[in-house]
Formats: C-alpha cells, sequence, structure tokens
C-alpha cells in the first residue's frame, strides 16, 4: 500500500497493482466487501469494480489540453498574417472545420508570446521581409559590390563590381570593373542600370541594397527621381539580400574561384562570358518558369546526339543536341 495521506488522516493512497490484487480477491467473495474489506470503503471498492467492468482508464483531472496540431496552425496562422486577431483567426478555422473557442485561441497566442489582438491604431502594420520580398518580386530590383583581386606587376589590385539583379524574372547585369568605385563610377552604373531595365521592360519600384560607404549621397535621390524606393537592410543581415547574394557566390563558386586574374579586362571577358551562359543556357530552379531555363524562347529538343561546348577552358560546359 501507499503511504498515507497528509493531513493525519488514516486514508491510503492504493496503487494499481494493489487495485487489481483487491478486485482479484473479491472475486471469491463475489465482491460482497462490505463486512470483509477494512483497506477501502465500499463505495471506493464499487467504483473501481465499475471501472473494470465498463474497461474504462483513471483520465487526468481538468480539461483536456488543445490538440498539438490544432496550436500549431493557430500560431502558423498568427505568424503569416501579423494584422490578424484571434477572432479573424476563429473564422478562419471555422472554415477550415476546426471548432476551437475564441478563448482558446487567445491562450494559445499568449503561451507563444503574440498578442492576440494587433493594435488597430496602427494604419500600415509591419509584415515579415519575406512576404514584402514576395509580394513585391516583379517590381523589385537587387543590387550589390563583390571584388576580386588583381595581380599586376604594381602588386595585387582590388576590382569593383557592381551587380543590379531583378528577383521576379532573375535577370542580372554586371558592371564593368574598376579599381576606383567613385562617384562618377557609381552614378554611371546607376544610369547603365536603368537604361537596362527599361530595355528588358522592367518596371521597377523598389531597390534593395546594403549600406555599403561606396554608395555615394547622390545614389538615393537619383533613384527617387525615377520612382524607385531605395530600400536599405539591416546592418550585417547578408539574407536580407539573398538573391544578390546567392548570385554572387555561384559566381565566385562555379565560375571565379577556378581563375587568377591579371587584368581589368581578363575579369571583364569571364563575367561577360559567364554572365551569357547564365542568361541562356544555365537550368535555373525558380519555380514556375517553363523548362527552368531564362530565356522564355528556349525549345527544348528530345531527338540527335548530345553534343557538349566548352568555354572559359572547360569551367563552363553547355550540353545541346544537334540541329535537325
Amino acid at each position: 500500500m501507499g503511504l498515507p495521506s497528509s493531513g493525519g488522516t488514516s486514508r491510503i493512497v492504493s496503487t494499481p497493482r494493489e487495485r487489481a490484487e483487491l478486485l482479484r480477491l473479491g472475486v471469491s467473495f463475489d465482491h460482497e466487501i462490505d463486512d470483509l474489506m477494512q483497506v477501502v470503503t465500499p463505495a471506493t471498492y464499487k467504483k473501481w469494480l465499475r471501472e473494470l467492468r465498463s474497461c474504462r482508464r483513471n483520465r487526468p483531472a481538468g480539461r483536456p489540453r488543445t490538440p498539438l496540431a490544432a496550436r500549431n496552425l493557430v500560431i502558423r496562422l498568427a505568424k503569416e498574417n501579423l494584422p490578424w486577431g484571434y477572432r479573424r483567426i476563429f473564422g478562419e478555422l471555422k472554415k477550415l472545420g476546426i471548432r476551437i473557442s475564441t478563448s482558446t485561441i487567445r491562450n494559445v497566442l499568449k503561451e507563444e508570446g503574440h498578442f492576440p489582438e494587433p493594435n488597430k491604431a496602427i494604419r500600415n502594420p509591419p509584415i515579415p521581409w519575406t512576404t514584402f520580398v514576395h509580394a513585391n518580386m516583379e517590381s523589385m530590383v537587387a543590387c550589390d559590390f563583390f571584388t576580386k583581386k588583381i595581380f599586376t606587376l604594381r602588386g595585387v589590385r582590388v576590382a569593383y563590381v557592381l551587380v543590379f539583379i531583378h528577383l521576379g524574372s532573375r535577370k542580372v547585369l554586371c558592371s564593368s570593373s574598376t579599381y576606383h568605385p567613385d562617384t562618377a563610377w557609381v552614378m554611371q552604373q546607376a544610369r547603365n542600370a536603368m537604361m537596362w531595365m527599361n530595355g528588358e521592360d522592367i518596371n521597377p519600384k523598389f531597390l534593395v541594397r546594403d549600406r555599403d560607404r561606396i554608395y555615394p549621397d547622390t545614389f538615393e535621390p537619383f533613384w527617387s527621381d525615377v520612382n524607385v524606393r531605395s530600400i536599405k537592410i539591416t546592418p550585417r543581415a547578408p539574407m536580407a539580400n539573398t538573391y544578390c547574394e546567392s548570385f554572387i557566390g555561384t559566381l565566385k563558386c562555379e565560375c571565379w574561384n577556378h581563375f587568377m586574374c591579371f587584368s581589368k579586362d581578363q575579369l571583364d571577358y569571364i563575367v561577360r562570358t559567364r554572365l551569357r551562359h547564365y542568361h541562356k543556357h544555365r537550368p535555373h530552379r525558380r519555380v514556375g518558369r517553363y523548362n527552368s531555363v531564362l530565356d522564355e524562347n528556349f525549345i527544348p529538343k528530345t531527338e540527335d546526339q548530345v553534343r557538349c561546348r566548352t568555354e572559359l577552358g572547360g569551367i563552363i560546359r553547355v550540353y545541346y543536341r544537334d540541329a535537325a
């Protein structure tokens, strides 16, 4: 038997094994134990007997906890839709056939650190950066600098290249390299980028960039004059400019790291060749693009022999089929 309960009473708390043994002994007396068993009261014994006959198990006291799947869905809706309050989430769950009270939803949000009701006084409540980017991909352009060491007769020098990428189509413009990215050079690349976007039928509304000091003070007013809002990402947060960073990382990994450059002309030639391959031949994994190739006029062939054409000494390989 278990130990007597606190408070000085003679009540004994039995274990499940002890209950089963008492019920086994009670079978011999046809469960008539009113004057025979002094360990528990007859009422308690009859309760055990009813539970045994009905195959019921002791359930924990209190209200059952909200299912984990429902809690996760509530949290997901709250995170993906910051302006929604618990009443709005209740209606969405009801539409999905999930019955949860508004008080339960409010409690779940409080436990997870989400305010149940957003501040209606805020005219434009904040939205996640990822949601903002995905909603404006067709009108968003990102830019960034990257560098390459050039080995010259005067020593090692650093060349700068400015990249612009349209998030919707993944089309890229790379500037010519320079050793001195001064104000005149940066502004000329900005004008070149604007002409390139006009030629590609790209209508930008947002320009995402980091806080590099190379950008002159006239850079942001230039884009404001053409109705493009310049958005500076958070310091030391390259993932906020992930599309541009991803392109630069791929360019370095698949091409630049295999070369030692000895002049800016060599560097520019490598970049032009790689960019031509990127736009015309390199498969892309963007969702929704047919054939996964940036060139929308590309038509795959299913016959004839497969050939291979190399560029940049074999660093770039293009596979194709012979023309009919």
